[in-house]
């Protein structure tokens, strides 16, 4: 039988969406039930005061999430579901929807796809003329710098799809999204190579652990 804290939790997720919910709560809706001496809700605050952040327990591995007292192998499959499961629900919704007419999805996508990597990671959206996804490709991975990273290779690319414009992103696993003079670099080599063939780059997004940094948004495309 459900609680008062569960109930007002649910009740307040109907009356005003999931985003009035803190992490907590969230969090003890995903759980469902706690374990004996420990409701859900505290449960919940256990959970996250161990991992310290939500990105902290979406990224864990199996050994370190099932360590916890209180989760176990079935909520880390579910967890792992919902989160390929958001994946899949944001690549859809921007191959039906113009990407620039709705930013933080792109964002989010991004963010869901590099912000776990551990190694840098350079990832090319080509858009259709309507900018709507026709596809993604990660093509070069190590150190971004200029000599890592083919202009020729990406304009080669976007003409088999017959893309007319580009997204670009990469990862930054210190977490620190700020551009390095090589990002400026590259980035300036593949928007003039691109130019060259009426292929418009919209953006360059840099990907930390929980943001982006866009250059369109700072001015620097």
């Amino acid at each position: 039988m459900e609680n008062n804290d569960e109930l007002k939790k649910k009740k307040k997720l109907l009356a005003f969406g999931a985003k009035a919910l803190s992490d907590y709560e969230l969090l003890a809706i995903f759980l469902r039930t706690g374990i004996k001496g420990c409701p859900v809700m505290s449960l919940s605050k256990n959970v996250l005061t161990h991992f310290g952040s939500l990105h902290a327990l979406l990224s864990a591995d199996k050994k370190a999430f099932c360590s916890v007292k209180g989760l176990g192998i079935t909520q880390f499959i579910q967890l792992q579901a919902i989160t390929e499961m958001t994946k899949r629900y944001l690549k859809q919704d921007m191959l039906s929807t113009p990407i620039i007419n709705d930013p933080e999805t792109v964002k989010l996508f991004l963010l869901t796809e590099l912000q776990h990597e551990e190694r840098e990671v350079f990832m090319v959206l080509f858009l259709d003329n309507q900018h709507r996804l026709i596809k993604k490709e990660r093509l070069f991975l190590g150190t971004i710098n200029v000599s890592a990273v083919y202009p020729r290779e990406i304009i080669k690319e976007a003409l088999y799809c017959n893309a007319a414009a580009l997204i670009l992103a990469h990862n930054h696993p210190s977490g620190i999204t700020e551009p390095s003079y090589s990002d400026q670099l590259i980035t300036k080599k593949i928007q003039d190579a691109a130019e060259l063939m009426e292929i418009r780059v919209l953006d360059h997004l840099i990907v930390g652990k929980s943001d982006c940094y866009s250059f369109a948004e700072n001015c620097l495309l």
